[in-house]
């Protein structure tokens, strides 16, 4: 009986990078060709996912093709399949090719182009109208590109076909839970054809999307067989005879829950690899942070140091009069801890010297936010001072709830030009934080149970202008990612002048959000490409005026 040896490359590809990235595929055919039958890359690994505008410019498409010449010269060993945009006249597809010896034997076209939340496919794609099946060493494979799969008709066209296995390259974004999402929907599909099933997918990170990896291997039962690392790039063999077989795979037994710490580590390492790629791929080596002694700061720190190495990346403790000794006492601490490098700032001087040119500006008005707002931009200052100079990148620290409602400081604490909480919850923060301990104890356990504060004035306190999180974070989940009005908001049990407040400042602070540094997507959606509000827009008095 005919047995089929086909090599998984869960790996990173670059957009962009289309000379870095033709050089990973020829690396790895040179090394595993002659171990295997097919080698398999994911959906446009040859230019990165997803590369947007990239795709308009005809030099763009000519090293596309360019490469794909050279992997299919490559390919004398073994049979390549890889995505890669494919242009015939002036039509653009996202395209799955199987090369083999300076031929393409079969080219795919993907039929079903997302165009919701983070995808814009249909911008630049044409839909493919049918299916393809390779074949091989007398197995047939039908094959399938992402969103493919998650239709039921683009499957349901090989129904009548005896192929003995599905393939399907990916580019599937992270988010909270995909994992178990992405397994319901492949079940599925097989249940429909009782067929095994590959499922590749990209690994790494770009701007604000994540690729888990997290490949999966289902025999035709729809049983789990073989899955591959979260968030980390590897490569794996697979054995098609009867049945199929994973080489070196840790098998897993499909249960109804997810562990929490499992899926709390999905979570965080999802953003360890989002500030190291975003580092790596911009050629930053190093990064810097403002480190206040509060949670947000404390967590990123944390992130930081594991993506990047303690030995490049800087804390620096910018205190105000109103800062806290067990603020400055922890920052230092964790500090220690993680072993990075550590400073101290004040900035008393800078607010006075500012106060001294504004006071007489100033002279007839109250004392109010515009006076803690300056003490941020201080800080703000200082460190891209020190950005400039040293070429270390700045990570904001504000999480998605203070970017919801606009408690982060817009020229303050919200420079930087990477912010890995900006689509993390409040609550979220401290869960990871706690998390982040049981690897290794290094934010300080003080800093996760006080209670939070910007300590911009006196015995400052985030709940004296914000409801408490747990609210916060579900009145925001449910008008933000779930689209519901703030009449069903307050039906659900929430008080109405805090669910009126909530909402007003979410749309209020679209300008802010705007201006905000990119940020990691984890959650259903981000404020980002899933969520194009306008700035300008009157909807909020609409919303005001509801009973």
């Amino acid at each position: 009986m005919s047995q089929l040896s086909i090599g998984l490359a869960q790996l990173d590809f670059t957009v962009g990078a289309i000379d870095a990235n033709t050089a990973i595929v020829l690396k790895t055919i040179r090394e595993q060709s002659a171990q295997h039958d097919i080698l398999i890359f994911p959906e446009l690994a040859v230019t990165g996912y997803p590369p947007e505008d990239l795709l308009n410019r005809d030099d763009h498409q000519r090293a596309v093709d360019n490469a794909i010449e050279q992997i299919s010269a490559a390919a004398s060993d073994c049979v390549v399949i890889i995505g890669h945009p494919y242009r015939t006249g002036e039509q653009l597809f996202n395209t799955l090719s199987v090369l083999h010896r300076g031929e393409c034997l079969v080219r795919y076209h993907k039929q079903r182009l997302p165009n919701t939340g983070v995808f814009d496919e249909q911008r630049y794609f044409l839909a493919g109208q049918k299916t393809e099946v390779f074949e091989w060493k007398n197995k047939r494979i039908g094959l399938f590109i992402c969103e493919d799969l998650w239709s039921p008709q683009p499957l349901a066209e090989l129904a009548a076909d005896e192929v003995d296995l599905i393939l399907s390259i990916n580019a599937s974004p992270y988010e909270m839970d995909k994992h178990r999402q992405r397994m319901t929907v492949l079940q599925q599909r097989i249940s429909e054809i009782n067929k095994p099933l590959i499922y590749l997918n990209n690994c790494g990170a770009q701007d604000e999307l994540i690729f888990d990896g997290h490949s999966l291997v289902l025999d035709a039962s729809g049983k789990l067989i073989g899955e591959l690392p979260h968030c980390q790039t590897t490569f794996a063999s697979v054995t098609l005879a009867e049945q199929l077989q994973c080489d070196g795979f840790p098998a897993f037994s499909i249960t109804d829950s997810i562990n929490e710490q499992d899926r709390l580590a999905h979570i965080y390492d999802a953003l360890v690899l989002a500030v190291r790629d975003y580092a790596r791929k911009n050629g930053f080596k190093e990064a810097l942070l403002g480190l206040s002694g509060g949670i947000d700061s404390a967590l990123t720190l944390a992130i930081a140091a594991d993506a990047l190495g303690s030995d490049c990346v800087e804390a620096v403790m910018m205190p105000f009069k109103y800062t806290s000794s067990m603020s400055l006492e922890d920052a230092e601490k964790q500090a220690t801890a993680t072993g990075v490098s550590y400073r101290v700032i004040p900035i008393e001087s800078m607010f006075d010297a500012f106060m001294r040119q504004l006071t007489p500006i100033f002279e007839n008005s109250k004392t109010d936010t515009t006076e803690e707002n300056l003490q941020s931009r201080c800080r703000g200052v200082l460190l891209m001072a020190l950005s400039n100079k040293t070429g270390a990148l700045v990570l904001a620290t504000g999480n998605k709830s203070e970017m919801a409602v606009g408690y982060a400081t817009l020229y303050g604490d919200m420079c930087g030009g990477f912010a890995p909480l900006k689509d993390v919850p409040k609550q979220l923060v401290f869960e990871l934080a706690k998390f982040r301990n049981t690897r290794s104890a290094v934010i300080p356990e003080r800093v996760i149970s006080r209670p939070p504060s910007a300590e911009l004035a006196p015995d400052q306190v985030d709940t004296d202008s914000l409801p408490d999180y747990a609210d916060l974070d579900r009145i925001l989940e449910l008008y933000v990612e779930q689209d519901w009005s703030l009449t069903e908001i307050v039906a659900a049990g929430f008080d109405e002048e805090d669910v009126r407040n909530i909402l007003k400042r979410v749309d209020l602070n679209e300008y802010k959000r705007r201006q905000s540094a990119v940020g990691p997507k984890i959650t259903q959606r981000n404020f980002g490409k899933d969520r194009r509000y306008p700035v300008t827009s009157h909807y909020r008095y609409e919303i005001q005026r509801q009973s």
